[in-house]
């Protein structure tokens, strides 16, 4: 449920195209749905402007098909992250629409009334291997009206290529940084421009990168202001954060 949402129903009820009985059987699940297994906030994009996001992970394929069966429907898009083609399989036998995005490993139930388009995210990634995330990420953000542009592979070791990019960097409201091993493209980009960064480190790269913690903590401490780093492998933490901050200023 939106602020918009709510609104039109209450308009329809007060120009007699719905009765209290409708606006009733449609408030039934808020602010939340008590599948057994989970309970499901419909509320939350009245509070926070957007729908709860489903963790594929953790979760069997039919309850996640249960789940976004509740969600779908609601003038809302649905997102699940971090699930597999064998979920989506499930999920499809229930919401035909969802579609599975195989890169990032997210499933997308459209709406039929998408949040109107705010340019100014870019996503940019170390290497080719940060791009699993770098499309979490984006996908997020573009589900929050947030369409965004992407560089690719534009990593330390290769300083040239990142150069070869200003003008993209230069024109972002936000920036969200995607690498690992030892992450420094976060600091890099946060001493060319004048816009927040959020750095996202990935478990991409071996021996004592630790699965993403080398990146973390390079990211944590980073020499050059202007950076929030979340958790390793959050694309849709990053992707939400930039968009939120993109949204701030339209």
């Amino acid at each position: 449920m939106t602020v918009f949402e709510l609104r039109r129903k209450l308009e329809e009820l007060r120009q007699g195209d719905s009765s209290v009985d409708d606006l009733l059987e449609y408030l039934r699940d808020y602010p939340y749905q008590d599948l057994d297994f989970a309970k499901i906030d419909h509320h939350r994009p009245l509070r926070t402007g957007f729908p709860e996001v489903v963790l594929g992970r953790g979760k069997t394929p039919q309850q996640v098909a249960a789940i976004v069966e509740s969600l779908a429907g609601r003038e809302n898009p649905v997102l699940v992250t971090k699930t597999t083609e064998s979920t989506h399989l499930a999920v499809m036998e229930r919401t035909p629409r969802a579609a599975y995005h195989p890169l990032s490993g997210t499933i997308v139930v459209p709406t039929d009334n998408p949040l109107p388009a705010t340019e100014g995210v870019l996503i940019v990634t170390a290497g080719t291997a940060d791009l699993p995330i770098a499309e979490e990420a984006r996908i997020t953000a573009t589900l929050m009206g947030c369409p965004a542009q992407l560089v690719s592979d534009v990593g330390v070791a290769g300083l040239h290529r990142l150069l070869g990019s200003l003008e993209h960097l230069r024109q972002a409201r936000v920036i969200v940084v995607v690498a690992g091993m030892e992450a420094a493209l976060a600091s890099v980009i946060a001493g060319l421009v004048s816009v927040p960064v959020v750095a996202v480190p990935t478990s991409a790269g071996y021996g004592s990168s630790f699965d993403g913690l080398s990146a973390l903590l390079g990211m944590l401490n980073s020499c050059a202001p202007g950076v929030a780093t979340v958790n390793i492998d959050n694309g849709f933490g990053a992707g939400y954060l930039a968009a939120q901050i993109n949204l701030m200023g339209s």
